[in-house]
């Protein structure tokens, strides 16, 4: 048996038909209209947070839809997605912390009226906390850099290398980009031409998030065991010149 139930925005009044007694959702219309911003916006940074929710959790986010009816009396249907408290709090990681503490005492209003309003003080909501939900999302972000950076693992850093040599990684970079081996582009060392796909060394995708949900992204060279001897090699033999300052 289904319920039909009217929630209505500041804006727009819209109709959702849910099973009775399913587990309570929150629309990305909802979302958009607590945060103040476009339900088109919200819907890109849904979509964009998708597959690390997949990966980990192994389920997609429902999509569905929901009829507006508009001033003038007409209706249409407008594709939303209908997150449980776990997903939308997920996606809050990539908000403001203005827009998060809606969603958080959104959902606490929401908890309350389906206790029927009445809570004892000794048993309060233990609601997240600003850094347990970005806590929560930087976890699933983890788990998806790790299986990203697999063709990186087992190999070093320029500063490990270094430090096996008593040297600095900035001596052993200046060296790499001597001989030709790396060059400087973009912020960061890349392989030259001749040497991209001779297996010596592997991009590192390193991510991270600040609290206002902005996602950095940082990629950085670590070198296999055969760019490693490689290196090795050419340490010796700059040594023996004496041209290792």
């Amino acid at each position: 048996m289904k319920t039909t139930t009217v929630v209505t925005f500041a804006s727009q009044t819209t109709q959702i038909s849910e099973p009775a007694q399913q587990q309570q959702h929150m629309t990305s219309l909802e979302i958009a209209e607590l945060t103040g911003k476009q339900h088109k916006h919200v819907m890109e940074a849904i979509r964009k947070m998708e597959p690390a929710w997949q990966n980990v959790c192994g389920s997609n986010f429902r999509l569905t839809s929901r009829t507006i009816v508009q001033p003038n009396g007409g209706k249409r249907e407008v594709p939303c997605y209908s997150l449980s408290k776990s997903e939308c709090l997920f996606i809050a990681t990539k908000f403001n912390d203005e827009a998060r503490a809606k969603l958080v005492l959104r959902w606490e209003e929401l908890e309350r009226a389906n206790m029927g309003g009445f809570i004892q003080a000794d048993h309060q909501l233990a609601l997240p906390s600003k850094k347990e939900i970005l806590k929560q999302g930087d976890e699933i972000r983890r788990k998806q850099i790790v299986e990203e950076n697999e063709p990186a693992d087992g190999c070093l850093t320029v500063t490990q290398i270094a430090d096996a040599y008593g040297k600095t990684a900035k001596e052993i970079n200046k060296m790499l980009v001597k001989r030709g081996i790396q060059f400087w582009n973009g912020g960061r060392y890349k392989l030259t031409e001749d040497f991209a796909d001779c297996g010596l060394a592997q991009d590192h995708d390193f991510h991270y998030y600040t609290l206002e949900g902005e996602k950095k992204q940082r990629f950085y060279l670590v070198w296999t065991l055969e760019g490693s001897k490689l290196i090795g090699e050419i340490i010796a033999e700059e040594s023996k010149k004496g041209k290792i300052n």
